[in-house]
């Protein structure tokens, strides 16, 4: 898992880059213009790449930065020349599908959730516990998988809700920005004939910015 974020107006020339998600306790390494941030047991939790401009040209970008193979291998130097040892490895996998909601069933412990199975891909299933009000079987959906980073800044985890593992998250058009998206809450449901189940889904692309038009 890579999660990087660039926002040179919040926090300044610094590319921050998680490959784990942040414990109530860990430690902080800095050396150079690189800080590392690790768990108490030395598992990377990621780093805060500074002056990041000296490196890697991100100056059009604003929010979540997906990079390349050679933008990693560009900061796996870095870090190398820091004198740390763990490095970045590439994540190419798209964070946001198309899924299809194959069973969705009362939560053991709420009123309100439930706990889905979803296909996100031909032959990948994820339980996902959804509080949607229109979550049903039989829906095409969009899923922002575990790494996915939401237009607010969300990350999404690995994660429980009320004891029920959940992995990944079905997601609204609001919580999408999609343009004139419902303010409630609600998944948004895809038409039948969108795109075939694990197809990427482009929040920017023309078929989803005419969903509710």
């Amino acid at each position: 898992m890579l999660i990087a974020s660039y926002n040179p107006a919040g926090m300044g020339d610094n590319l921050i880059v998680l490959t784990n998600n942040q414990t109530e306790s860990f430690h902080v390494n800095h050396q150079g213009n690189v800080i590392q941030f690790i768990t108490d047991n030395s598992e990377l939790i990621g780093y805060n790449f500074i002056n990041i401009s000296e490196t890697l040209d991100l100056s059009n970008v604003s929010g979540q930065v997906f990079l390349s193979k050679e933008q990693v291998s560009e900061l796996n130097k870095l870090i190398e020349k820091s004198g740390f040892s763990e490095k970045l490895v590439v994540d190419e996998e798209p964070k946001f599908v198309v899924g299809y909601v194959e069973t969705a069933e009362p939560h053991p412990d709420s009123d309100h959730l439930q706990v889905t199975t979803t296909v996100i891909d031909n032959d990948q299933r994820v339980q996902i516990v959804s509080g949607s009000p229109n979550m049903q079987q039989g829906i095409k959906v969009v899923v922002a998988k575990v790494g996915a980073m939401m237009p607010s800044g969300l990350i999404i985890w690995p994660g429980e809700l009320r004891g029920v593992v959940s992995n990944g998250m079905i997601s609204s058009g609001r919580e999408l920005h999609l343009p004139n998206a419902p303010q409630v809450p609600g998944a948004l449901i895809l038409p039948d004939d969108f795109a075939p189940v694990g197809t990427p889904f482009d929040v920017n692309s023309a078929a989803a910015q005419s969903l509710f038009e």
